[in-house]
């Protein structure tokens, strides 16, 4: 399937993403609970903290889910994970037309999927992760999970900043469509 490979990883090896990353702690304004954030949610984060996102931006969601795996020792508890963290509200067409407008370049959290799909159902078909599909195959934004932002927030609360230069390299695995990468964060 040659239209497939567009999507290997593969090519983000060939030219890693490189550039600004922009945090946005939904940790800090929703603590553990899950929360499924929308635009307005997300928006309202973003001012309190006077995050501002620019075109070609890699934004970077802190949601406290790496912290919580961490905590449990190897021995991960999945009705606690599933009720745990925020995650993106994929269904929100507000949110998914924000990602287009503002030309950011990747999305990068600490969850896994980036968004939530826990309990969602409809009478309508449609994918049951609408931002991968709008972020991976509409707009061709990768999308990074499972990062570790605990001391990366903790350090730019501190120094009232929330910008840092960043280069996350994954490996290069020809035809997959995944990868570990290797983020690191210069401030």
């Amino acid at each position: 399937q040659p239209g497939a490979l567009n999507l290997s990883i593969d090519n983000f090896a060939s030219n890693p993403i490189q550039g600004r990353g922009v945090l946005v702690d939904l940790y800090r304004h929703f603590g553990r609970e899950r929360k499924a954030v929308d635009y307005d949610d997300l928006m309202m984060v973003m001012e309190k903290d006077g995050v501002v996102i620019e075109e070609g931006d890699i934004l970077l969601l802190r949601t406290g889910f790496a912290e919580v795996i961490l905590e449990m020792n190897l021995a991960p508890d999945k009705a606690e994970l599933d009720k745990s963290c925020a995650a993106l509200e994929g269904r929100d067409d507000r949110l998914l037309q924000w990602i287009t407008d503002s030309g950011i370049a990747a999305i990068c959290a600490d969850n896994y999927a980036v968004e939530n799909f826990l309990g969602q159902g409809s009478d309508t078909p449609c994918s049951a992760l609408p931002l991968h599909q709008h972020c991976l195959f509409k707009l061709g934004l990768p999308l990074a999970e499972l990062w570790y932002f605990a001391d990366l927030a903790t350090w730019m609360a501190e120094n009232n900043r929330n910008r840092c230069f960043l280069t996350a390299p994954p490996l290069r695995l020809p035809k997959a469509v995944g990868s570990p990468a290797t983020p690191v964060a210069t401030v």
